[in-house]
């Protein structure tokens, strides 16, 4: 590939304008663009929809074992580069194809299906509640600093079995690993020695947590196949989740299409998540897949060997499927946020009852919450796999903390399935993690919830 004037992902127009630049590229290359990633590296960005559907199904075509990537081969990527995090190849199942990824995959899958999902909604509301409590009486909150980044990890951090006092460093240290900033490999390895302590920690004392059932699941999985799973798990929840709730409550407070579905009764939250995964997907650009031979990807020459990074953000937008961006895309779950094809997100039913449940809490405590400074006034910080809201700052009539109303659950509250046929009737799911109760289950998506019809009435006195 010649790299004479490509475009960097590290560069200031993704900082600046990374759905301008997106766009900049597909009116240039099309749907499959090259471009260079620190180091001045080169690669592919897939920017249309079918193309990177056509990546993430055909494993035998585009591997997700990074070891092949003549990058690596040829020792051009530097040891404590800010992409060694997310491409270095790890005994992970996202770096793996075939039997062995089934394997990985498996164990992940079936141990995450023991989770009680009312449980689970049950930790969620114990945490919105307790970050609720810290700025109720203030009349004013950062709803990212204090909410949004707050509430994953807090959530997570039961769900693993570590104790609550580990979420905080762990925000900060898979934020900033993410975020490929210089610090990035020291975080990195921060993050991974909590885990290896939380592993020895489990052989002594086992729970019923996902940590627990990882390490006693009949895949076998080794220590160090442990801790690496659990750290994708820990950036994934915290990435994603993050940046999905903070979009979305910053899409509920400012967009005008949002508030006239609002006041109509034709938006339900479930309705504004799916919005925000298909307008701005909480991964915009991710990490990789790499080539086993000479092909061909959109007219572009692909050669062996080459690392192709997948655009969600870009691909969610192509023209080709969407002529309209303005059209809303409610019940339809097609978007690439969660990827696709076998390595599909296996986490991505307990991101969206974090982000549903939290709002619906928050929004529930705080109905008469508005933005507190103009809409113009907030700002993003990008980078080449996510792009960030800052702050955001809002305002609404001060109350007391309401300790009472926070449940007494602790993370025991999250129960293993003793029978998984049963207790996939009982809570709604069936084992793949698809909703399969009737519409009166307690997790069945909700027409109206609590805080709806309050902030309905409050909208229509504005």
């Amino acid at each position: 590939m010649d790299t004479d004037g490509l475009a960097r992902l590290f560069g200031p127009e993704v900082a600046n304008d990374a759905p301008g630049f997106f766009e900049r590229l597909r009116a240039e290359h099309g749907p499959v663009a090259p471009v260079l990633v620190d180091g001045d590296l080169p690669a592919w960005l897939v920017l249309g929809y079918r193309e990177n559907l056509e990546v993430l199904r055909t494993p035998s075509r585009f591997s997700h074992d990074s070891r092949i990537w003549h990058c690596f081969k040829e020792n051009r990527v530097a040891a404590d580069s800010p992409i060694m995090p997310a491409l270095a190849w790890q005994p992970i199942c996202i770096f793996m194809d075939g039997e062995e990824h089934e394997r990985l995959r498996v164990a992940i899958t079936e141990s995450m299906a023991r989770f009680d999902r009312r449980g689970i909604r049950r930790c969620v509301t114990r945490a919105a509640h307790q970050l609720i409590d810290e700025f109720a009486g203030d009349g004013q909150s950062d709803l990212v600093s204090q909410f949004a980044e707050q509430l994953p990890l807090r959530v997570m951090t039961q769900l693993l079995g570590m104790d609550e006092e580990s979420g905080p460093g762990l925000v900060e240290a898979t934020r900033d690993l993410l975020k490929g900033t210089e610090t990035a490999f020291q975080s990195n390895e921060y993050l991974v020695e909590s885990l290896r302590r939380l592993v020895a920690h489990k052989q002594a004392s086992p729970g019923p947590d996902f940590t627990s059932w990882l390490m006693t699941h009949s895949a076998k999985l080794t220590d160090e196949e442990v801790v690496q799973h659990l750290r994708l798990v820990v950036i994934a929840a915290n990435e994603n989740t993050t940046n999905l709730t903070a979009n979305t409550l910053r899409m509920m407070l400012t967009d005008p299409r949002f508030r006239a579905s609002l006041t109509g009764g034709s938006m339900t939250l479930p309705d504004a998540l799916e919005q925000m995964l298909w307008d701005e997907p909480p991964t915009a650009v991710a990490p990789a897949r790499w080539a086993t031979g000479d092909t061909e990807l959109a007219g572009q020459s692909i050669k062996e060997g080459d690392m192709l990074l997948l655009g969600l953000a870009p691909g969610n937008a192509d023209p080709v499927i969407r002529p309209d961006l303005s059209v809303p895309m409610h019940g339809n779950r097609s978007h690439l946020a969660f990827t696709g094809g076998p390595h599909e997100c296996p986490g991505q039913d307990i991101g969206r009852a974090i982000v549903d449940t939290g709002i619906d809490i928050l929004l529930t405590r705080l109905p008469d919450i508005e933005l507190a400074v103009p809409e113009s006034d907030l700002k993003w910080v990008s980078h080449w796999i996510a792009r960030h809201l800052t702050a955001l700052p809002v305002k609404f009539t001060a109350r007391s903390p309401e300790c009472g109303t926070a449940s007494a659950s602790s993370p025991g509250s999250v129960v293993p399935r003793q029978n998984a046929l049963q207790e996939a009737t009982t809570i709604g799911t069936d084992l793949e993690g698809e909703t399969s109760a009737p519409a009166s289950s307690v997790d069945a998506p909700r027409s109206r919830s609590s805080w709806w019809a309050r902030l309905e009435k409050w909208l229509r006195g504005k």
